[in-house]
């Protein structure tokens, strides 16, 4: 057996806050989210992903502690094209969430960007030129 990819974790700081980034993004989390500190939603290809609070992780590992900024986790979204990598960027950034990496043609052949979400992970947007 081939082992694939089944779950990813973003440990968080403010649930409300990364459930309404990923939504942007298409993942759709369950409405009724007040008071959990774990919620998971399942993405095209079945891989669940779920978001934990800080709580959470204390709760399983106490000597847990946060790092600043980047370093939780790593995602790509890929995007039907170039212009929708340019569009959700602008809807994302114009929402408030900071810009990692502005939309460009990647020598690899991707538009590509970074964006970050609530926490300062880098969520990565590319499509295929």
């Amino acid at each position: 057996m081939t082992p694939h990819l089944d779950f990813l974790s973003i440990v968080v700081s403010d649930l409300a806050a990364s459930i309404a980034f990923y939504r942007r993004l298409g993942v759709d989390f369950p409405e009724h989210t007040d008071g959990e500190s774990h919620v998971e939603a399942t993405i095209s290809g079945g891989i669940r992903v779920a978001l934990d609070t800080e709580d959470v992780i204390r709760s399983f590992y106490p000597d847990w502690q946060a790092t600043p900024g980047n370093g939780r986790i790593g995602m790509a979204f890929r995007c039907a094209d170039a212009a929708e990598v340019d569009s959700v960027f602008a809807e994302l950034t114009a929402a408030g969430y900071n810009a990692e990496l502005k939309p460009f043609d990647a020598v690899w052949g991707q538009r590509y960007a970074v964006i970050q979400d609530p926490d300062g992970n880098g969520v990565d947007l590319y499509a295929p030129l």
